[in-house]
């Protein structure tokens, strides 16, 4: 499967948007949705269109992983929810994570749940990421039974 714009949509909201290069609060230099530019300087610019190219780009590992990673039939809303959660965590979090363990046995409900577990910080929860969390469950139950 591949993601749909809504998909795309969710990310760019809760990812937002950063037309100048500048260091994460990992550290790492970056631009646009979150796109890593090593080798740049700090302050470089690009267009809404240049970042919507590289956001496409690094989705594309993104759909991979949760391609690889889920054995279940999946509408196009549960991809998506499941491609924004990834580009968030990563592919090795979805791995290891509880809500594939249950997606893949046929558990979608108990799958959604388990988003919730997903928004803490340091220990704390984040309020940003439990708005995203909430957008991503919504979307995965939209459309299911």
């Amino acid at each position: 499967m591949q993601i749909s714009d809504t998909g795309l949509n969710l990310i760019k909201q809760y990812e937002g948007l950063r037309l100048e290069a500048y260091y994460c609060p990992a550290g790492k230099l970056t631009v646009g949705y979150g796109h890593l530019v090593p080798g740049w300087k700090v302050g470089t610019l690009i267009t809404e269109a240049e970042a919507d190219d590289f956001l496409r780009q690094d989705v594309q590992g993104t759909e991979k992983a949760v391609n690889r990673l889920i054995s279940v039939a999946l509408t196009q809303n549960m991809f998506d929810a499941l491609c924004s959660f990834t580009f968030n965590v990563g592919a090795g979090s979805l791995e290891t994570s509880t809500l594939r363990k249950h997606l893949n046995c046929g558990c979608y409900e108990r799958a959604a749940e388990e988003f919730m577990r997903w928004v803490y910080v340091k220990g704390r929860i984040s309020t940003g990421l439990k708005k995203r969390r909430l957008a991503e469950k919504a979307l995965f139950l939209r459309g299911y039974k």
